[in-house]
This record gives structure tokens, sequence and C-alpha cells, in this order.
């Protein structure tokens, strides 16, 4: 019998070591919420500082996204990092990093303040704008974050470092789905693709947005999906307010999104819930404190938890896990490009624009090499600032087959036809009306072409032509434009007539072509070849003192002038900048042939004619090097020699020399002391600007000294 018992005893004992119990499985949720949703962050910390195991992962909104970023591979230390960086502000700003801006390809500063476009065959379509913040750069920023993750297991959320799901709406069947599979940044960018802030995107042929619409907490596709022992749950938001009857944002909130069910929907759960302030959902201000209350929240509630979960995780294998994961990442080795929605034509302009910035690189004819995602960063966003694209989505898609990534562009064409007004308003007489029309065309050649007028009682303008742009290994741009323009300085003195120490009255008018062949020198560095051509003309008294009965001085000037000039550019506006540099010189050959026919109060009364051919050079620079609040100091300096000859008389000497006029407003007032063929001057600038954070307004000023 004791025999018995002990063979008993020893086949329970081998057969409890061979067949352990089965281990539990920890399921976390994220809920959505807006910028509050970082405090998942805080969460994930204490869980990983208490050896907590999180086994699956699924989350909505920006739940999808830390969520996402921890399947990915990254830490939680590696998750703030990336949240409280000054670029992740960036994001939502929806500006291109001024680095990756081509200046030569912009176009010149004009006084619009709004711009509309539409295409030719829909002018009268109104066209309502379906996102306030551009995702340009989040889209990219997503691009880096999860390309090489999803690449890793094989664009199957189950084989992440974490299985994964992430939810988002489809209006279109009017349901919530949940993402498995695929790309991995483009279903996180659906997921958090809140109506109206974000433009939605496609997946499978389906728009997708915000997967908060339909289901803020998605406990129920964690249950449903991993069939977990244990819920963790963190929750960051709740259901909308009754709508408010003057408050639009809380209305739209009440239409669009449904009532979510904030349970864990399993027995051996736990909610951690965050003490979070009510703030905007983009307002990302606040990021260290709701990490903070996340961690705080998920400490407190550890006990509970582990009345559920038995099992640990201890740190050095949970970085064993992470590195291991991370190891099977491909390096991001960009082999090839594609792109798609557009004609061929704009497919090869593009793959010639994107192709040449990499053979000049190398300065090579043969076969790409393997393009860094920086490099590749920088042409796409250079492809972006010419304005050709109205709508683009970056995916980078692994390919065992070409040994590296291929990326595809979905793309569609900016509407040809482009409206702008704008002008200048102002308590003294030099107001402005602004309107310009212009119309591009795109090809395996680009080619704008354009019209604009300035009308107003100082100064009166009319400007037509175009550019053709060439994408060619070192790409460059023709232009050529006619202007007529029309300043009355008389209508800008406030002072009575008699008084005045400059002519009371004064009459420019300018009609000229001018062409230009530019070419980039860096991204910042425009170099241009050009010529002037044209005539002036300025009806003027050369005294204060006259009669309705007097006549005019006239003098005619007929000119032709070749020229060069560099110009270097990071200022962040076209005027009242308060960041960058601006260095601008230039050399002219001037041949020009002066006729002046004299009026009633010349002292001479005889006709004059003058050949005059002398050279011009110029040279100016303005640098804003420190800001504090809303003033930004700055250094402002500029200098011209001319070797031009004096014209007949002393007002038409002045007339063709050159002004010093460091404000915008001393252009629209003749001041004889500030106008002379060789000056230097240097002073500081003081700019004062008031930013509001609710809109993209500004309101600035600035002082010369």
């Amino acid at each position: 019998m004791i025999r018995i018992r002990n063979f008993i005893i020893l086949l329970l004992v081998v057969f409890l070591v061979s067949n352990p119990a089965e281990a539990q499985k920890v399921a976390l949720v994220l809920s959505g919420g807006g910028a509050k949703g970082v405090c998942h962050i805080g969460v994930i910390k204490a869980l990983e500082e208490a050896n907590i195991p999180i086994d699956y992962i699924a989350g909505t909104s920006m739940g999808a996204i830390i969520g996402g970023l921890y399947a990915a591979g990254y830490s939680p230390a590696e998750m703030e990092k990336i949240v409280t960086a000054p670029e992740f502000n960036d994001w939502l700003s929806g500006q291109i990093d001024p680095k990756y801006v081509y200046f030569y390809r912009q176009p010149y500063p004009e006084a619009s303040w709004m711009t509309f476009k539409f295409h030719y065959d829909s002018v009268l379509q109104t066209q309502l704008p379906t996102n306030i913040v551009s995702p340009v750069r989040m889209d990219f920023a997503f691009l880096e974050l999860f390309a090489s993750a999803a690449a890793a297991a094989d664009y199957n959320f189950d084989s992440l470092m974490v299985p994964f799901r992430c939810v988002a709406a489809d209006v279109d069947a009017n349901k919530a789905i949940a993402l498995k599979n695929g790309d991995l940044g483009s279903a996180i960018r659906a997921s958090m693709t809140f109506p109206f802030y974000f433009k939605p995107i496609r997946i499978n042929g389906k728009l997708l947005f915000d997967g908060g619409m339909y289901n803020n907490f998605p406990s129920d596709v964690a249950y449903s999906d991993f069939f977990p022992d244990v819920i963790i749950g963190s929750k960051a938001a709740n259901n909308a307010s009754p709508p408010s009857d003057d408050n639009v944002v809380s209305q739209l909130q009440n239409m669009l999104m449904e009532k979510s069910n904030y349970n864990v929907l399993c027995e051996s759960g736990v909610m951690i819930e965050p003490r979070l302030k009510i703030v905007n959902v983009i307002d990302f201000s606040h990021t260290k404190e709701f990490i903070d209350s996340g961690y705080v929240a998920a400490r407190r509630q550890i006990a509970e938890i582990r009345k559920f979960v038995r099992d640990s995780v201890t740190a050095a294998d949970r970085a064993a896990t992470r590195k291991a994961f991370n190891d099977r990442k491909p390096e991001y080795n960009v082999k090839n490009y594609t792109i798609s929605g557009l004609n061929e034509g704009q497919y090869q302009y593009i793959r010639r624009l994107l192709q040449n910035a990499e053979l000049r690189r190398r300065n090579k004819k043969d076969a790409p090499l393997p393009t860094s995602l920086e490099r590749v960063k920088a042409d796409y966003f250079r492809l972006l600032a010419e304005d050709r694209l109205k709508h683009t989505y970056p995916k980078l898609i692994y390919s065992p087959t070409l040994g590296g990534y291929e990326l595809n562009i979905q793309a569609s064409q900016e509407n040809n036809l482009q409206a702008e007004f704008g002008g200048n308003i102002s308590s003294k007489a030099n107001n402005e009306v602004f309107l310009q029309l212009q119309y591009n065309y795109w090809s395996q050649m680009a080619a704008s072409m354009l019209a604009n007028a300035y009308i107003g009682r100082f100064y009166n303008s009319v400007k037509l032509g175009g550019r053709i742009e060439f994408p060619s290994r070192i790409p460059f741009y023709f232009e050529a434009y006619f202007v007529g323009n029309q300043f009355n300085f008389m209508n800008t003195t406030n002072t009575y007539f008699f008084d005045n120490k400059t002519p009371v009255y004064l009459e420019r008018h300018e009609n000229f072509a001018d062409v230009r062949l530019a070419f980039p020198v860096k991204n910042k560095t425009r170099f241009e070849i050009g010529m002037d051509a044209g005539r002036n003309r300025d009806d003027y008294y050369q005294t204060n003192t006259f009669t309705a009965k007097d006549t005019l001085d006239i003098t005619f000037t007929d000119f032709f002038s070749p020229l060069i000039a560099i110009e270097i550019n990071s200022l962040n506006r076209k005027q009242f900048a308060n960041k960058g540099t601006r260095f601008f010189t230039q050399a002219r050959f001037v041949s020009s042939e002066e006729e002046h026919i004299p009026g009633s109060t010349a002292l001479n009364h005889t006709g004059y004619d003058q050949v005059h051919a002398y050279l011009d050079f110029g040279i100016s620079w303005e640098n804003y090097y420190r800001k504090r609040g809303i003033y930004t100091t700055g250094l402002y300096a500029e200098a011209k020699l001319s070797f031009q000859r004096l014209y007949d008389n002393y007002t038409a000497s002045l007339l063709a020399s050159p002004s010093f006029a460091p404000l915008p407003e001393m252009m629209s007032v003749f001041q004889p002391a500030y106008r002379n063929p060789i000056f230097a001057a240097i002073g500081q600038r003081n700019i004062f600007t008031k930013l509001s954070v609710a809109s993209p307004s500004i309101t600035a000023f600035s002082t010369s000294g």
C-alpha cells in the first residue's frame, strides 16, 4: 500500500510539474481624450514599475497613439520624451519645418490676407475646409515612429511587441471598426482623426475618422479579440455634456460622438481614472502634469490590481523582450518612390524632382543607392512646399524583394485657380486693396500665370506675367512680368503746401518688364540673373510756390538694366518677422536715357536729353536674435553704392536715386534726406507681436532705431 501511495504521489508531482497552471493574460485598454490622453504614459510607467504584465493593448484616439507606441517597442521614458519634445507641438502647427522649405521656389511677397483655391470647372461650388490643423507634419512623424515596427511585425498587429488593436470610425457604415493589420501608422492616424481638426484618411477604400465617435473605450474589442483574464482600463475622457445653446463645439460633440461605455467588461478588471483638468483637444501645454497624474492614479490602484494579477514581469525580462523586438526592425533605407493619384505627367515631374535631388547629393548618374529617412523627409517636405499638392499622405512599406522600403505618396493635385485678397488698412491716405488671380498648370513641367492689382489713393499697380519651373538635375525657373506702377506722393503729405520743404506735387509712373532666371543654392538661398527694361515718368513742381496756371516738369527715363542677385532668407513672416535672417545683395548695370521737359516753374526752360550708363550695387541684412515674450530684438543694415550722374535738376536727381526706407510707412512719403546714390545705415529693430493661441491670427508692429 505504501508503495502504491508513493507511486500515486510521484505521478501527481510529475503531472503538476509537466503541466503548470496556464499563465494569466492581462489586457490594457486606453481611452481617447485628446491632449489629456498622454496620462496613459504615466499609467504604463506605474504598471511596469510594479512588474504588472501587459500582454495585450487596445486604444482609441490618443489612447491608440500611446498604446501603439508601447506595442511598437517604445519604453515609457521614450514615449514621454516624444510627447514633451518641441517637435510634438510642431506636428499640430501644420507648418513645414523651415529647414525643409526650398526658398527659391517661393513667390515674391505681396499683400494678400486670404487665399481661395478652386477648379476652373467648379468656380461657383463652395469648398469648405475639411480640417483646421494641417496634418502634413504629423503624418510624416507617424511614418517615422511606426513604419519599422509594422515591418518587423510583417504588418500583423498580433506580432508587435505587444498584440495591439485600435478603433476607427467608418462614418459611411455608421459603425466602429477595429484595425488589426496593415500599416500601423495609418491605423493609428485614422483612430485619432478628430472631425474638423484633422483630415480623414482612407484605409482599404473606407474614409475613417476618430474611433471615439462610436467607441472611446474599446474594452469590448480587447475582450472579444484577446480573451484576457484581466482587463486594466485607463480613462482620460468622459461622454460629452448636454449641448449648450451658445456653444457650437458642445453641439457638434453631441451630434458626432455616441455615448461610450466606460466599463472594463470583465469581472477581473480595474479602472484607473486620473484627475485631469479640462483642456482643448489639442492643448498639450499640460503634458508633464497629465503624465504625473496618470502615474499617481495607477500607483494607487496597484493593490487592487494585485487582487487579480498574480504573475509578474521583471524589468530585465521586459527590457529583453523590447530589445528583441526592436532588433527585428529593418533600418530605414528607402529604395523606391511611388506616387498615386496624379496623372502621368505630374508623376514624372515628381519622380524627376526627387531623383534629381538624390543625384545632386551623390553627383553620379548611376542607379539610386539606399536613401536615409532624413533625406526622404527633406525631399518630401520640399515637394509639399511647392504648393502643387492639395492632399498628400505618405506610407513607408518594407519590401523584402527590394531589401528596403518603398515610399508611397497618395496625392491629389491642388486646385488650379487661385484668388487672393488683401491690402493695407491705415489711418493715413495709403490704404490699399489688393486683388490677384492666378492659374497654375502642372504636368511634366509646371507653370503659373497671374494678374494682380493694387488700388488706392497713394499707390496703384497692375502686374501681368508668369513663371515656368524646370525640375532638371539643377532645378531652375524662368519668369517674366510686365508691371505698371503709379505713386501719388501728393496724397500722403500731412503738411500745408507752403510750409512743406519737399515738392508738394509729385507723381511717378513706372512701366517696365522684368525677366528672371533663378537657381537654388542650398535650401535658403536663391541666385538670380535678370534684366529690367522700361520707362519711368515723373511729374513734379520744383518749387512749393505755384498756381493753377503753372505747368509741371516732366522727366522721362528709358532704361535697360541687366543684373545679378543673391538672397538668403529664413524669415518666418513676409512682414514684421520676429525670427530668422535675410541677406540680399545685387549688382546692376544701368543704361538709361533721360529726357526733361521743363514746366513753367523751372529755372531752365530749355529741354534736356542725356544718356546715363553706370554701375549700381546694393546690400541689406536683417537678423532677429533675441525673443522675450512678445518682444523681439533684431538688427537691420543696408548700404547702396551707385555711380549715377546727376540729372538735369535736383528733384529729378533725387527721384532717380536709391531711397532708404527701413519701415513700410517710409515708402509712402517722398523724403529727400533719405535719398542718395551712396549711403549706409545700421540700426536696431524692435518687434512686438501678439499671437492668439486660439486662432492663427498674428498682430505685430515694429520700430527701428
